[in-house]
């Protein structure tokens, strides 16, 4: 894309006051937080624009800021990564403050009801927005939507600028041309109801019609309802939605949407269908949550500077370690020949994902399952058995080493936690050292009775005779 995706929203300051807490306050039944560490980052579309600039877009952002020390902050954060063109808020910068204590929320203080008030954009912001290769609208209600001037611009685009707009209950109604609605389930419950659609129920069943009546209703390409953990419902025009599923994700979803939204207008800024943008757009939000989310941006700007979170494609073993790292997350790692993956690989490696943030699974070459098991083995290649196990959700990436041990990969991976099966229980483990060498710990894990490739081969060869 060579004109730049233009978001334009709404911009918050998000503050998480982050530390530990082991004890209650004498006074209050509240807990004391301490060693606590200020993590600012932008919010609303200011970190919507900000995912899109990390993941390597040229991004123009359009809002309106406020000449306040929140405001200058959120502008100091912001131009070392895009262009901002702004309008003058009137009152306070929204400021979001958390207060957590480990992964917890303790409380939240709201301060700033700035709002944009209509007026004259000038030059620069009209410039912006004539000039988008696509427009990302990030509407968290504060006024960018409902500003006649800024709405008259989105209406004039050219023809063929896809436009994604990710509403707020508070906002405004799309402009006519909107390609793809996004909102989130219970926004798209809000908006059906205020237009006095009597939608009632939950799940895909009310997804769908509420999609539908919304697209109906202003006109649209497509809506896009997300699901959180179910992925996306994209409904446009087909006799049957379509689906987009999600790969499991645990952690802190704040910001997931954006981060969808920002997917989904990249893939319609290179001319991609809906289906593909959608698709995308989950992808990357299930990304975004596994990397720990919104928390993990404001942690990767205070070291860095940068927001990369979102793997590239292609991203190897040792990438998403030291992603993980900078996110402050745990890596695990397990290892083994997986030659004919069966029921009791696939339960120790959901069990092993659970224990941490990312999986890294340590696999035999041809020639070390040979040394092992003999001249007969593998039954599967290297290759083959890497692409099976990266095919499992619970599996982050697979690496093959060619020692008799896994001591060297170690040595380079340094896992926080290395997982056996239970029956290594007795064994000298000769990676143990190498782990611990690194203030890693070996854990041992169950095992499912009576599965293990040579039984199945066994049982394979008995039948066949």
């Amino acid at each position: 894309m060579s004109a730049p995706l233009v978001v334009v929203g709404d911009v918050l300051l998000d503050i998480d006051i982050v530390g530990t807490s082991s004890r209650l306050c004498p006074d209050a039944p509240v807990p004391v937080v301490e060693q606590a560490e200020e993590r600012p980052r932008p919010g609303g579309a200011g970190l919507a624009a900000l995912l899109a600039a990390a993941a390597g877009r040229e991004v123009v952002l359009v809002t309106a800021l406020a000449d306040d020390e929140p405001g200058r902050r959120l502008r100091a954060m912001l131009e070392r990564h895009m262009e901002v063109a702004a309008l003058h808020l009137h009152g306070g910068t929204p400021c979001k403050l958390r207060i957590r204590a480990g992964e917890q929320s303790v409380a939240r203080l709201d301060a700033g009801e700035g709002q944009a008030l209509d007026g004259p954009v000038g030059p620069r912001v009209a410039d912006a927005i004539a000039g988008a290769g696509a427009v990302l609208v990030s509407d968290y209600g504060r006024g960018m939507t409902r500003h006649r001037a800024v709405r008259s611009l989105l209406g004039d685009l050219r023809p063929g600028v896809p436009v994604v707009w990710d509403p707020h209950p508070r906002g405004e109604p799309p402009v006519h041309g909107v390609r793809l609605l996004t909102p989130n389930e219970e926004e798209a419950a809000r908006l059906a109801a205020a237009d006095g659609a009597d939608i009632t129920g939950t799940g895909l069943s009310a997804a769908g019609r509420r999609g539908r009546h919304l697209g109906r209703k202003w006109g649209l390409e497509g809506v896009a309802i997300t699901l959180g953990a179910e992925g996306a419902l994209l409904c446009d025009g087909s006799e049957a939605p379509f689906l987009a599923p999600a790969e499991p994700a645990r952690g802190d979803s704040c910001g997931a949407g954006d981060s969808f939204a920002v997917g989904a207008a990249e893939v319609l800024a290179e001319g991609g269908p809906l289906t593909a943008a959608v698709s995308e757009g989950v992808r990357r939000a299930s990304e975004f949550v596994r990397s720990g989310a919104a928390a993990a941006v404001a942690a990767q700007l205070a070291e860095t500077g940068s927001a990369r979170l979102v793997p590239e494609r292609g991203e190897d073993a040792f990438d998403i370690v030291e992603r993980t790292r900078r996110a402050g997350g745990t890596v695990v790692a397990t290892g083994g020949c997986f030659d004919l993956l069966h029921a009791g690989h696939v339960s120790l490696l959901q069990h092993a994902r659970r224990l941490g943030d990312c999986l890294i699974v340590c696999v035999n070459s041809d020639a070390s399952v040979r040394r092992r098991k003999g001249p007969s083995r593998p039954v599967t290649p290297a290759a083959d058995r890497v692409r099976v196990l990266e095919a499992l959700s619970d599996v982050d990436a697979a690496v093959v080493f060619d020692d008799d041990t896994p001591a060297p990969l170690l040595e380079r991976l340094r896992p926080d936690i290395w997982v056996k099966g239970a029956d290594y229980a007795g064994t000298a483990l000769p990676e143990a050292e190498t782990v611990r060498a690194h203030n890693g710990e070996v854990v041992l894990l169950p095992m499912l009775e009576g599965r293990s490739t040579t039984r199945l081969l066994s049982t394979t060869k008995g039948n066949a005779s």
